[in-house]
């Protein structure tokens, strides 16, 4: 078994000895058993951390680099015309707590999901075309995991914090 130790960032396909392709479900796992897209064993011994996203190298003790690869699976990418009405649609979607891509192709931008009918539901509302199909599901890392951006967000104390002061007023525990 080939096994993969250390994240790279992305890299070129030229410097890929294989490849892994893999669901947004089995890349946010840091210890994985898998085969490679040639057929190869490999076990991923990873410090927990980001998500491994489409494109990031990994490599392995024997110094082989191994490329993952996003998964096309069920996604609903929904379309909004550019500017207020689309970040107004991601800033909606957002502020559900979902996992949301963001991009744009040759059609426009969009802001892509899990198949979910409660975001269908809103983004339908909010005016966007949807379409349910299966692509890669790359999401966004969020501001505090960006690629390349070592700051770590997080709270390892056990009590809870009254955010009554937010307009939402709910109590997070942490």
């Amino acid at each position: 078994m080939l096994k993969l130790t250390e994240r790279l960032g992305p890299i070129a396909a030229s410097q890929e000895a294989d490849t892994l392709t893999l669901p947004y479900e089995l890349r946010i796992r840091g210890r994985l058993k898998a085969l490679s897209d040639a057929g190869r064993e490999l076990g991923l011994f990873l410090d927990r951390g980001p998500v491994l996203r489409d494109g990031e190298g990994l490599r392995a003790e024997s110094g082989e680099t191994v490329r993952i690869r996003a998964a096309a699976e069920p996604v609903v990418t929904a379309r909004l015309a550019a500017g207020l009405p689309l970040a107004r649609l991601a800033y909606h979607l957002g502020n559900r707590h979902v996992q949301l891509a963001l991009g744009e192709d040759e059609q426009g931008g969009y802001v892509r999901f899990p198949p979910d009918h409660v975001l269908e539901e809103l983004a339908e509302l909010l005016g966007a075309n949807l379409e349910r199909h299966e692509a890669p599901f790359d999401p966004e890392p969020g501001a505090y995991n960006q690629i390349g951006h070592s700051h770590a967000h997080g709270h390892d104390h056990d009590h809870v914090h009254d955010h009554s002061h937010h307009q939402h007023g709910h109590r997070h525990a942490h």
